[in-house]
């Protein structure tokens, strides 16, 4: 009698540990950390952009995986740090994340959880990989500026203003990535004939100033790379360079859609989807570290419809 009891008992003990590994492995969890607001349509779109990916895979949320969707706007390092130590403590099983900070960050506080990043220019000169075909340790993605790409933007932005002999290229603060941007364009600013400063910003009264400072010198224009606070401060920045009149160029097209003047880079939205094809390996076995880091495939002009009939850089 006792023999049956204990074996009863056994079952029971057994059955809610059982239970619980076959739920987690039907049911992934993918952290998503992102540099804007949760509520920015923008971080609305990427969003939506990876869930469509990860369905062409067989992935359906809510069903076999669930999103830890976590937006970092504003409030600098500290905020950075104190999202990842919460999803890091959370033990996702992979963790998707865009912009160079928060990728830094999540590899500061771990080394075991899986890294698929979206967004970052520079990985290796940044750091968070050995090379783009062997990335190493727990972190592989897309790369979505190439910093030797950056030429690209002072061209494009003297076509839209001939007479621009000075560009404020405001950065942000702590991102290295967009330090490699930085020094790309100093090189070439004299092939263009045009004077190049830089600013760090970390919250908005320093962009204000920045800006403030550049309208006080004649034919100047802007350069404003992505980034935290510049992604969630980007409205103010539109403002600004109206009030101005400062031609400015964007990295990415999302800036156009919300007011900017004019972009050209990749596809966000796109790498978005693609990437899923990386969250999708990694829930199956495979390692970040094997994984090569892939660049963008599509790129897009965006342009104020006041100059929305300048030619292409390809034309």
């Amino acid at each position: 009698m006792r023999r049956r009891e204990f074996i009863a008992g056994l079952g029971a003990a057994a059955w809610p540990l059982g239970a619980k590994a076959q739920q987690s492995d039907q049911v992934r969890r993918i952290g998503v950390l992102i540099s804007l607001a949760e509520s920015d349509a923008e971080a609305q779109a990427r969003l939506a952009a990876l869930a469509q990916g990860l369905r062409e895979f067989g992935w359906t949320e809510g069903r076999n995986y669930r999103f830890e969707f976590r937006g970092i706007a504003g409030g600098g390092m500290d905020r950075i740090r104190a999202a990842v130590a919460q999803l890091v403590a959370s033990s996702p099983d992979v963790v998707h994340a865009t912009n160079t900070l928060i990728v830094q960050e999540l590899q500061r506080q771990t080394r075991t959880v899986p890294i698929v990043f979206a967004s970052i220019s520079d990985p290796v000169d940044t750091g968070v990989v050995a090379s783009l075909a062997h990335p190493g340790g727990n972190a592989t993605g897309f790369q979505n500026v190439e910093p030797q790409f950056a030429g690209k933007y002072l061209q494009l932005l003297k076509e839209v203003a001939p007479g621009l002999n000075r560009v404020l290229v405001m950065v942000n603060a702590g991102n290295d990535a967009n330090q490699s941007i930085l020094r790309v364009i100093e090189a070439l600013a004299p092939t263009f004939g045009v004077q190049v400063s830089s600013a760090a910003v970390r919250d908005a009264a320093e962009i204000e100033s920045a800006i403030e400072a550049i309208a006080r010198q004649p034919n100047a224009g802007l350069i404003i790379p992505a980034g935290i606070p510049i992604n969630d401060r980007r409205k103010l920045i539109f403002a600004l360079a109206a009030r101005y009149k400062l031609p400015a160029f964007y990295l990415f097209r999302f800036f156009v859609v919300d007011g900017g003047l004019m972009s050209y880079g990749p596809d966000i939205l796109d790498i978005y989807r693609r990437s899923a094809a990386y969250v999708d390996r990694i829930l199956k076995g495979e390692k970040p570290g094997d994984l090569p880091v892939q660049v963008p495939v599509k790129y897009e002009l965006g342009a104020c419809p006041s100059i929305r009939k300048s030619p292409s850089p390809a034309e």
